[in-house]
């Protein structure tokens, strides 16, 4: 999948803000801080899309962004940020839940770790989210570059351990600022999304 067309389509904290295009959603999840901006202005190969900032937990949005005019890559709210505030940290649970329960076009959640810490409580908590209410979930752990390859293995079997994942392989290791994990990531979004992909980008062409 060659990412041609990328754009900040809305910004929702309702469902009646969401875009009605009904083109199919990747979400992205993951504790404020972890690089989820980073992850998606590299993966999308847009350097200042999803805004980067040096607040954690600034962010409490869901942002759609419409790639390749076929689906939306979805930003949530970062999420286990203690200085927000209280008010905005109870707004997030209804919010989430009733994006992940009730968005129809949602295909899969990625959850993004940092691979240099274990997950946190709020991690194990948001994949054991996922799981009751049966989204499909990828783990990517970002800010490999942070440490040497050689120890990848370890702090890997540390994140498949807390998650409850049986197969280490399945989680991706990522880098925003080198590039590794962005062919496998774009493989694996395009896989998800599938023959929906495929279709939408050939309408979106004018392809007979």
């Amino acid at each position: 999948m060659v990412i041609k067309k990328a754009e900040y389509i809305a910004s929702a904290v309702k469902y009646e803000q969401y875009p009605v295009d009904g083109l199919p959603e990747i979400a992205m999840a993951g504790r404020s801080n972890v690089g989820k901006s980073s992850l998606i202005n590299s993966f999308l190969g847009r350097r200042n899309l999803a805004r980067t900032g040096n607040t954690p937990g600034k962010t409490q949005t869901l942002n759609f962004y419409r790639v390749n005019d076929g689906w939306f890559l979805v930003d949530l709210p970062g999420y286990g940020y203690a200085k927000v505030a209280k008010t905005v940290n109870a707004q997030w649970g209804p919010m989430m839940e009733h994006y992940l329960k009730k968005r129809e076009p949602l295909r899969a959640v990625i959850q993004i770790v940092d691979i240099r810490h274990a997950p946190s409580v709020e991690d194990i908590e948001m994949q054991q989210w996922l799981r009751t209410m049966q989204v499909p979930t990828m783990i990517v752990a970002t800010k490999v570059d942070k440490i040497a390859r050689g120890q990848w293995a370890k702090h890997l079997k540390v994140i498949a351990k807390a998650l409850d994942i049986q197969d280490v392989s399945l989680i991706l290791p990522f880098s925003a600022q080198s590039g590794v994990g962005k062919t496998e990531l774009n493989e694996a979004i395009e896989e998800i999304l599938g023959l929906n992909l495929e279709s939408v980008e050939e309408a979106a062409r004018g392809d007979s």
